[in-house]
């Protein structure tokens, strides 16, 4: 990550990356980023991916996941993620956010923010949550469109296109897996079976479908949370953990501030703080400070008279655990 603003890795090598992994044998781990520092501690900790999950996107805007979003939220925030991060991303498109002209307009948004894929799902539009009941699903044929659409407009035959399915339970899982043949034969480059229940499940799917195969593992849903590794032994290319990080932090988060409601005060939830250090390492504090000083040739005594507080600041532009930093 040479880059201060950006990462260098250009959007097609980015989008290599994942077709590579899809295809190396070797499972890959898309955690679910509600920001962009929470995409740059993904790659940090050593994962091969980030996803950027819809129903985050609504959550983290105080909405529900019922299509209320719009693609110029979903965009700018892939388009966030994916600029803090080395690593390819993959974003939750939903229906497409409208009809087949739209499933193309947003593989053209997406592509524009540097992202490495998309996932456009059957659901009727508007959608719901694929673990909830009451689900509806579009005709295949209508799909079939949504994805011909979405290949068409596509530009870089690297950007991944993924065709999710929960026909399995609407319509059973043998429907579900018919779909998702006649998704790959109209150009997706993978499928996401959503809302499967057991290992059973998956292994049948796995064993009918010819193509790099997503998995969903999600909590507090209909499927059970299998490891990373036995998906791969399953033949699964790729698992995302969508809400896991939003659901953690927004826990922690509930019960510090009941906490500091009672007692006045956060300093029992001070260790269980992420340590200002650590978090001015993910921000790459010292590399801006070194950046501007090669950039900008001054002293504090210069500015002293002028500017106080930024020669304050200036004067100890170095230290990260400054008490004005």
């Amino acid at each position: 990550m040479a880059g201060l603003y950006s990462t260098t890795f250009t959007p097609r090598e980015r989008r290599q990356a994942l077709r590579d992994g899809l295809n190396s044998g070797t499972i890959q781990r898309l955690p679910g980023a509600f920001s962009p520092l929470v995409g740059r501690a993904i790659q940090d900790a050593g994962f091969e991916g980030v996803y950027v999950s819809g129903a985050v996107v609504s959550a983290d805007l105080a909405l529900p996941d019922i299509g209320l979003t719009t693609l110029t939220e979903v965009a700018g925030r892939a388009r966030q993620i994916a600029r803090s991060t080395d690593l390819p991303v993959l974003v939750d498109a939903d229906t497409g956010f409208g009809e087949p002209m739209s499933a193309a307009r947003t593989v053209s948004e997406l592509e524009d923010a540097g992202v490495a894929g998309c996932h456009l799902e059957d659901q009727v539009n508007p959608k719901r949550c694929g673990h909830l009941d009451g689900k509806e699903v579009v005709p295949t044929e209508l799909m079939l469109r949504r994805i011909t659409a979405a290949v068409n407009e596509r530009r870089d035959d690297t950007f991944i296109i993924c065709a999710r399915t929960d026909a399995a339970g609407v319509e059973g899982i043998d429907a579900a897996i018919e779909r998702a043949k006649a998704y790959a034969d109209a150009g997706a480059d993978m499928i996401f079976t959503e809302a499967l229940h057991t290992p059973a499940d998956f292994e049948k799917f796995r064993g009918a479908v010819d193509v790099p195969l997503l998995a969903n593992m999600t909590e507090f849903g209909k499927t059970e949370l299998l490891p990373a590794d036995q998906l791969q032994d399953i033949g699964y290319n790729a698992v995302i953990y969508p809400v896991t990080t939003l659901r953690i932090a927004m826990g922690q988060v509930e019960h510090a501030l009941q906490d500091i409601a009672v007692t006045g005060t956060q300093s029992g939830w001070v260790d269980r703080m992420q340590h200002r250090s650590r978090l001015y390492e993910l921000l790459r504090y010292a590399e801006y400070n070194a950046f501007d000083q090669q950039v900008f040739t001054y002293s504090a005594e210069n500015y002293q008279s002028s500017f106080t507080p930024y020669a304050t600041y200036a004067s100890d532009s170095t230290d990260p655990t400054h008490k004005n930093s």
